[in-house]
This record gives structure tokens, sequence and C-alpha cells, in this order.
């Protein structure tokens, strides 16, 4: 039975790491602030809850689990949440897409709202 719940521990160790690893590598490959933060968003927030599982498993205490999987569930709420307000305050900011980019959606809705406010006004 120690054969199994340590090859379990070990997939989640090596998943975590490969999921982090890919967002460490989106951070410094992708072109420009919005693809970056969704590669540390995404990839960071599995990989981190993956490691804390597999902790939460290796240390077969209920205690250290229930508090690892409130840290799982914590990061799942708060991570992709709060990069989709870094990125809207980022686009506010000024930062725009790079080349690549298809369309920016949020800047055509603001040029519409802005000319309809300006024929009301």
């Amino acid at each position: 039975m120690d054969l199994l719940w340590a090859t379990i521990v070990a997939a989640l160790l090596l998943s975590g790491a490969l999921f982090s690893l890919i967002a460490a590598i989106g951070i410094v490959r992708l072109p420009d602030l919005y693809s970056r933060m969704h590669a540390a968003s995404k990839a960071g927030t599995v990989g981190s809850g993956l490691l804390l599982l597999a902790v939460g498993i290796h240390s077969q205490d209920i205690s250290v689990l229930a508090r690892a999987l409130a840290g799982f569930v914590f990061f799942v709420l708060t991570a992709p949440i709060a990069a989709h307000l870094l990125a809207r305050a980022a686009h506010k900011a000024g930062h725009r897409l790079t080349p690549p980019s298809v369309r920016d959606e949020l800047l055509a809705r603001e040029q519409i709202t802005k000319s309809a406010y300006r024929k009301k006004g």
C-alpha cells in the first residue's frame, strides 16, 4: 500500500512540476503582457494545486490534507480573478496587444461606447 501512495505522490509532484515549468516557460517566451499573465495564472494555478495535493497526501495527516485542499481551492478561486483584474488594469493603462494577436475586443467595445456617448452629449 505504501508503494501505491508513493507512486501517487510522485505522479502528482511530477505533473505539478511540469505545469509550473510550462508556466515559467510561458512567462519568458510569450509575446505580450496578456499572454504571459494567462500562462502564469492557468498553468501556475494547476501546478501549485497539484504540488499542494501531493504534500497533503504525503503527510498522511488528515489536517494537513485538509489545509492543502483549502489552499488549492483558494488558489483556484483567486488566481484567475486576480489575473483578469490585472489584465484589465493594464489595458486601461495603455498596454496594447502585440501584432501577432488577432483582435482586441475590449478596445473595440470601449470605442463603440465612447462614440455612442459623444452622439448623446
